[in-house]
């Protein structure tokens, strides 16, 4: 594992973080699906957002078919009805808004456009670069990164799990 000492503590405190798996061309989806299955990152993303708050946009809800469990699911759609399980909001800033009420780290799960807003905001960005080739439709949003320092990378062999501090 690659490790920034100076920023490791940085890590912890921050509260609001994009999480993300994506290919090195930013490919994160096809058909309103990941187009690849990696059983060790879906646990790491698990691990990761358990007891947390997920927002999401509504296609990446419909794609998981239900809220996920011991999380405060955040959705953001302007066409969704209410859903057990779930706290609905009608724009962005209505659910950042939410989730700093409800307290707790906050994980912006995707899709592109979630993300795009999230990227103003969030201090951490957790990337895990998934190795292949896959054909897709969605890709993560162009970003300054410039913006991003790199605090720690490990190597899953299928993926490598990346965070990125806000620096600017």
């Amino acid at each position: 594992m690659k490790i920034v000492p100076e920023m490791t503590g940085a890590l912890d405190l921050a509260r609001e973080i994009i999480l993300v798996a994506m290919t090195r061309e930013g490919l994160i989806g096809a058909g309103n699906r990941i187009p690849w299955h990696v059983p060790q990152e879906l646990r790491l993303f698990r691990r990761l957002t358990l007891g947390g708050t997920v927002v999401m946009g509504r296609k990446t809800f419909e794609s998981l078919g239900r809220p996920l469990d011991q999380r405060r699911n955040i959705v953001v759609s302007t066409t969704l009805s209410e859903t057990p399980g779930i706290t609905l909001c009608r724009d962005f800033p209505g659910a950042v808004a939410a989730a700093a009420q409800m307290g707790g780290k906050v994980y912006y799960i995707g899709g592109r456009e979630i993300y795009r807003l999230a990227l103003e905001r969030a201090e951490l960005l957790r990337i895990s670069w998934i190795s292949g080739n896959y054909a897709g439709d969605r890709y993560f949003p162009a970003f300054d990164r410039n913006h991003w320092r790199l605090a720690t990378a490990k190597d899953y062999g299928v993926f490598v799990h990346e965070c990125h501090l806000r620096v600017a």
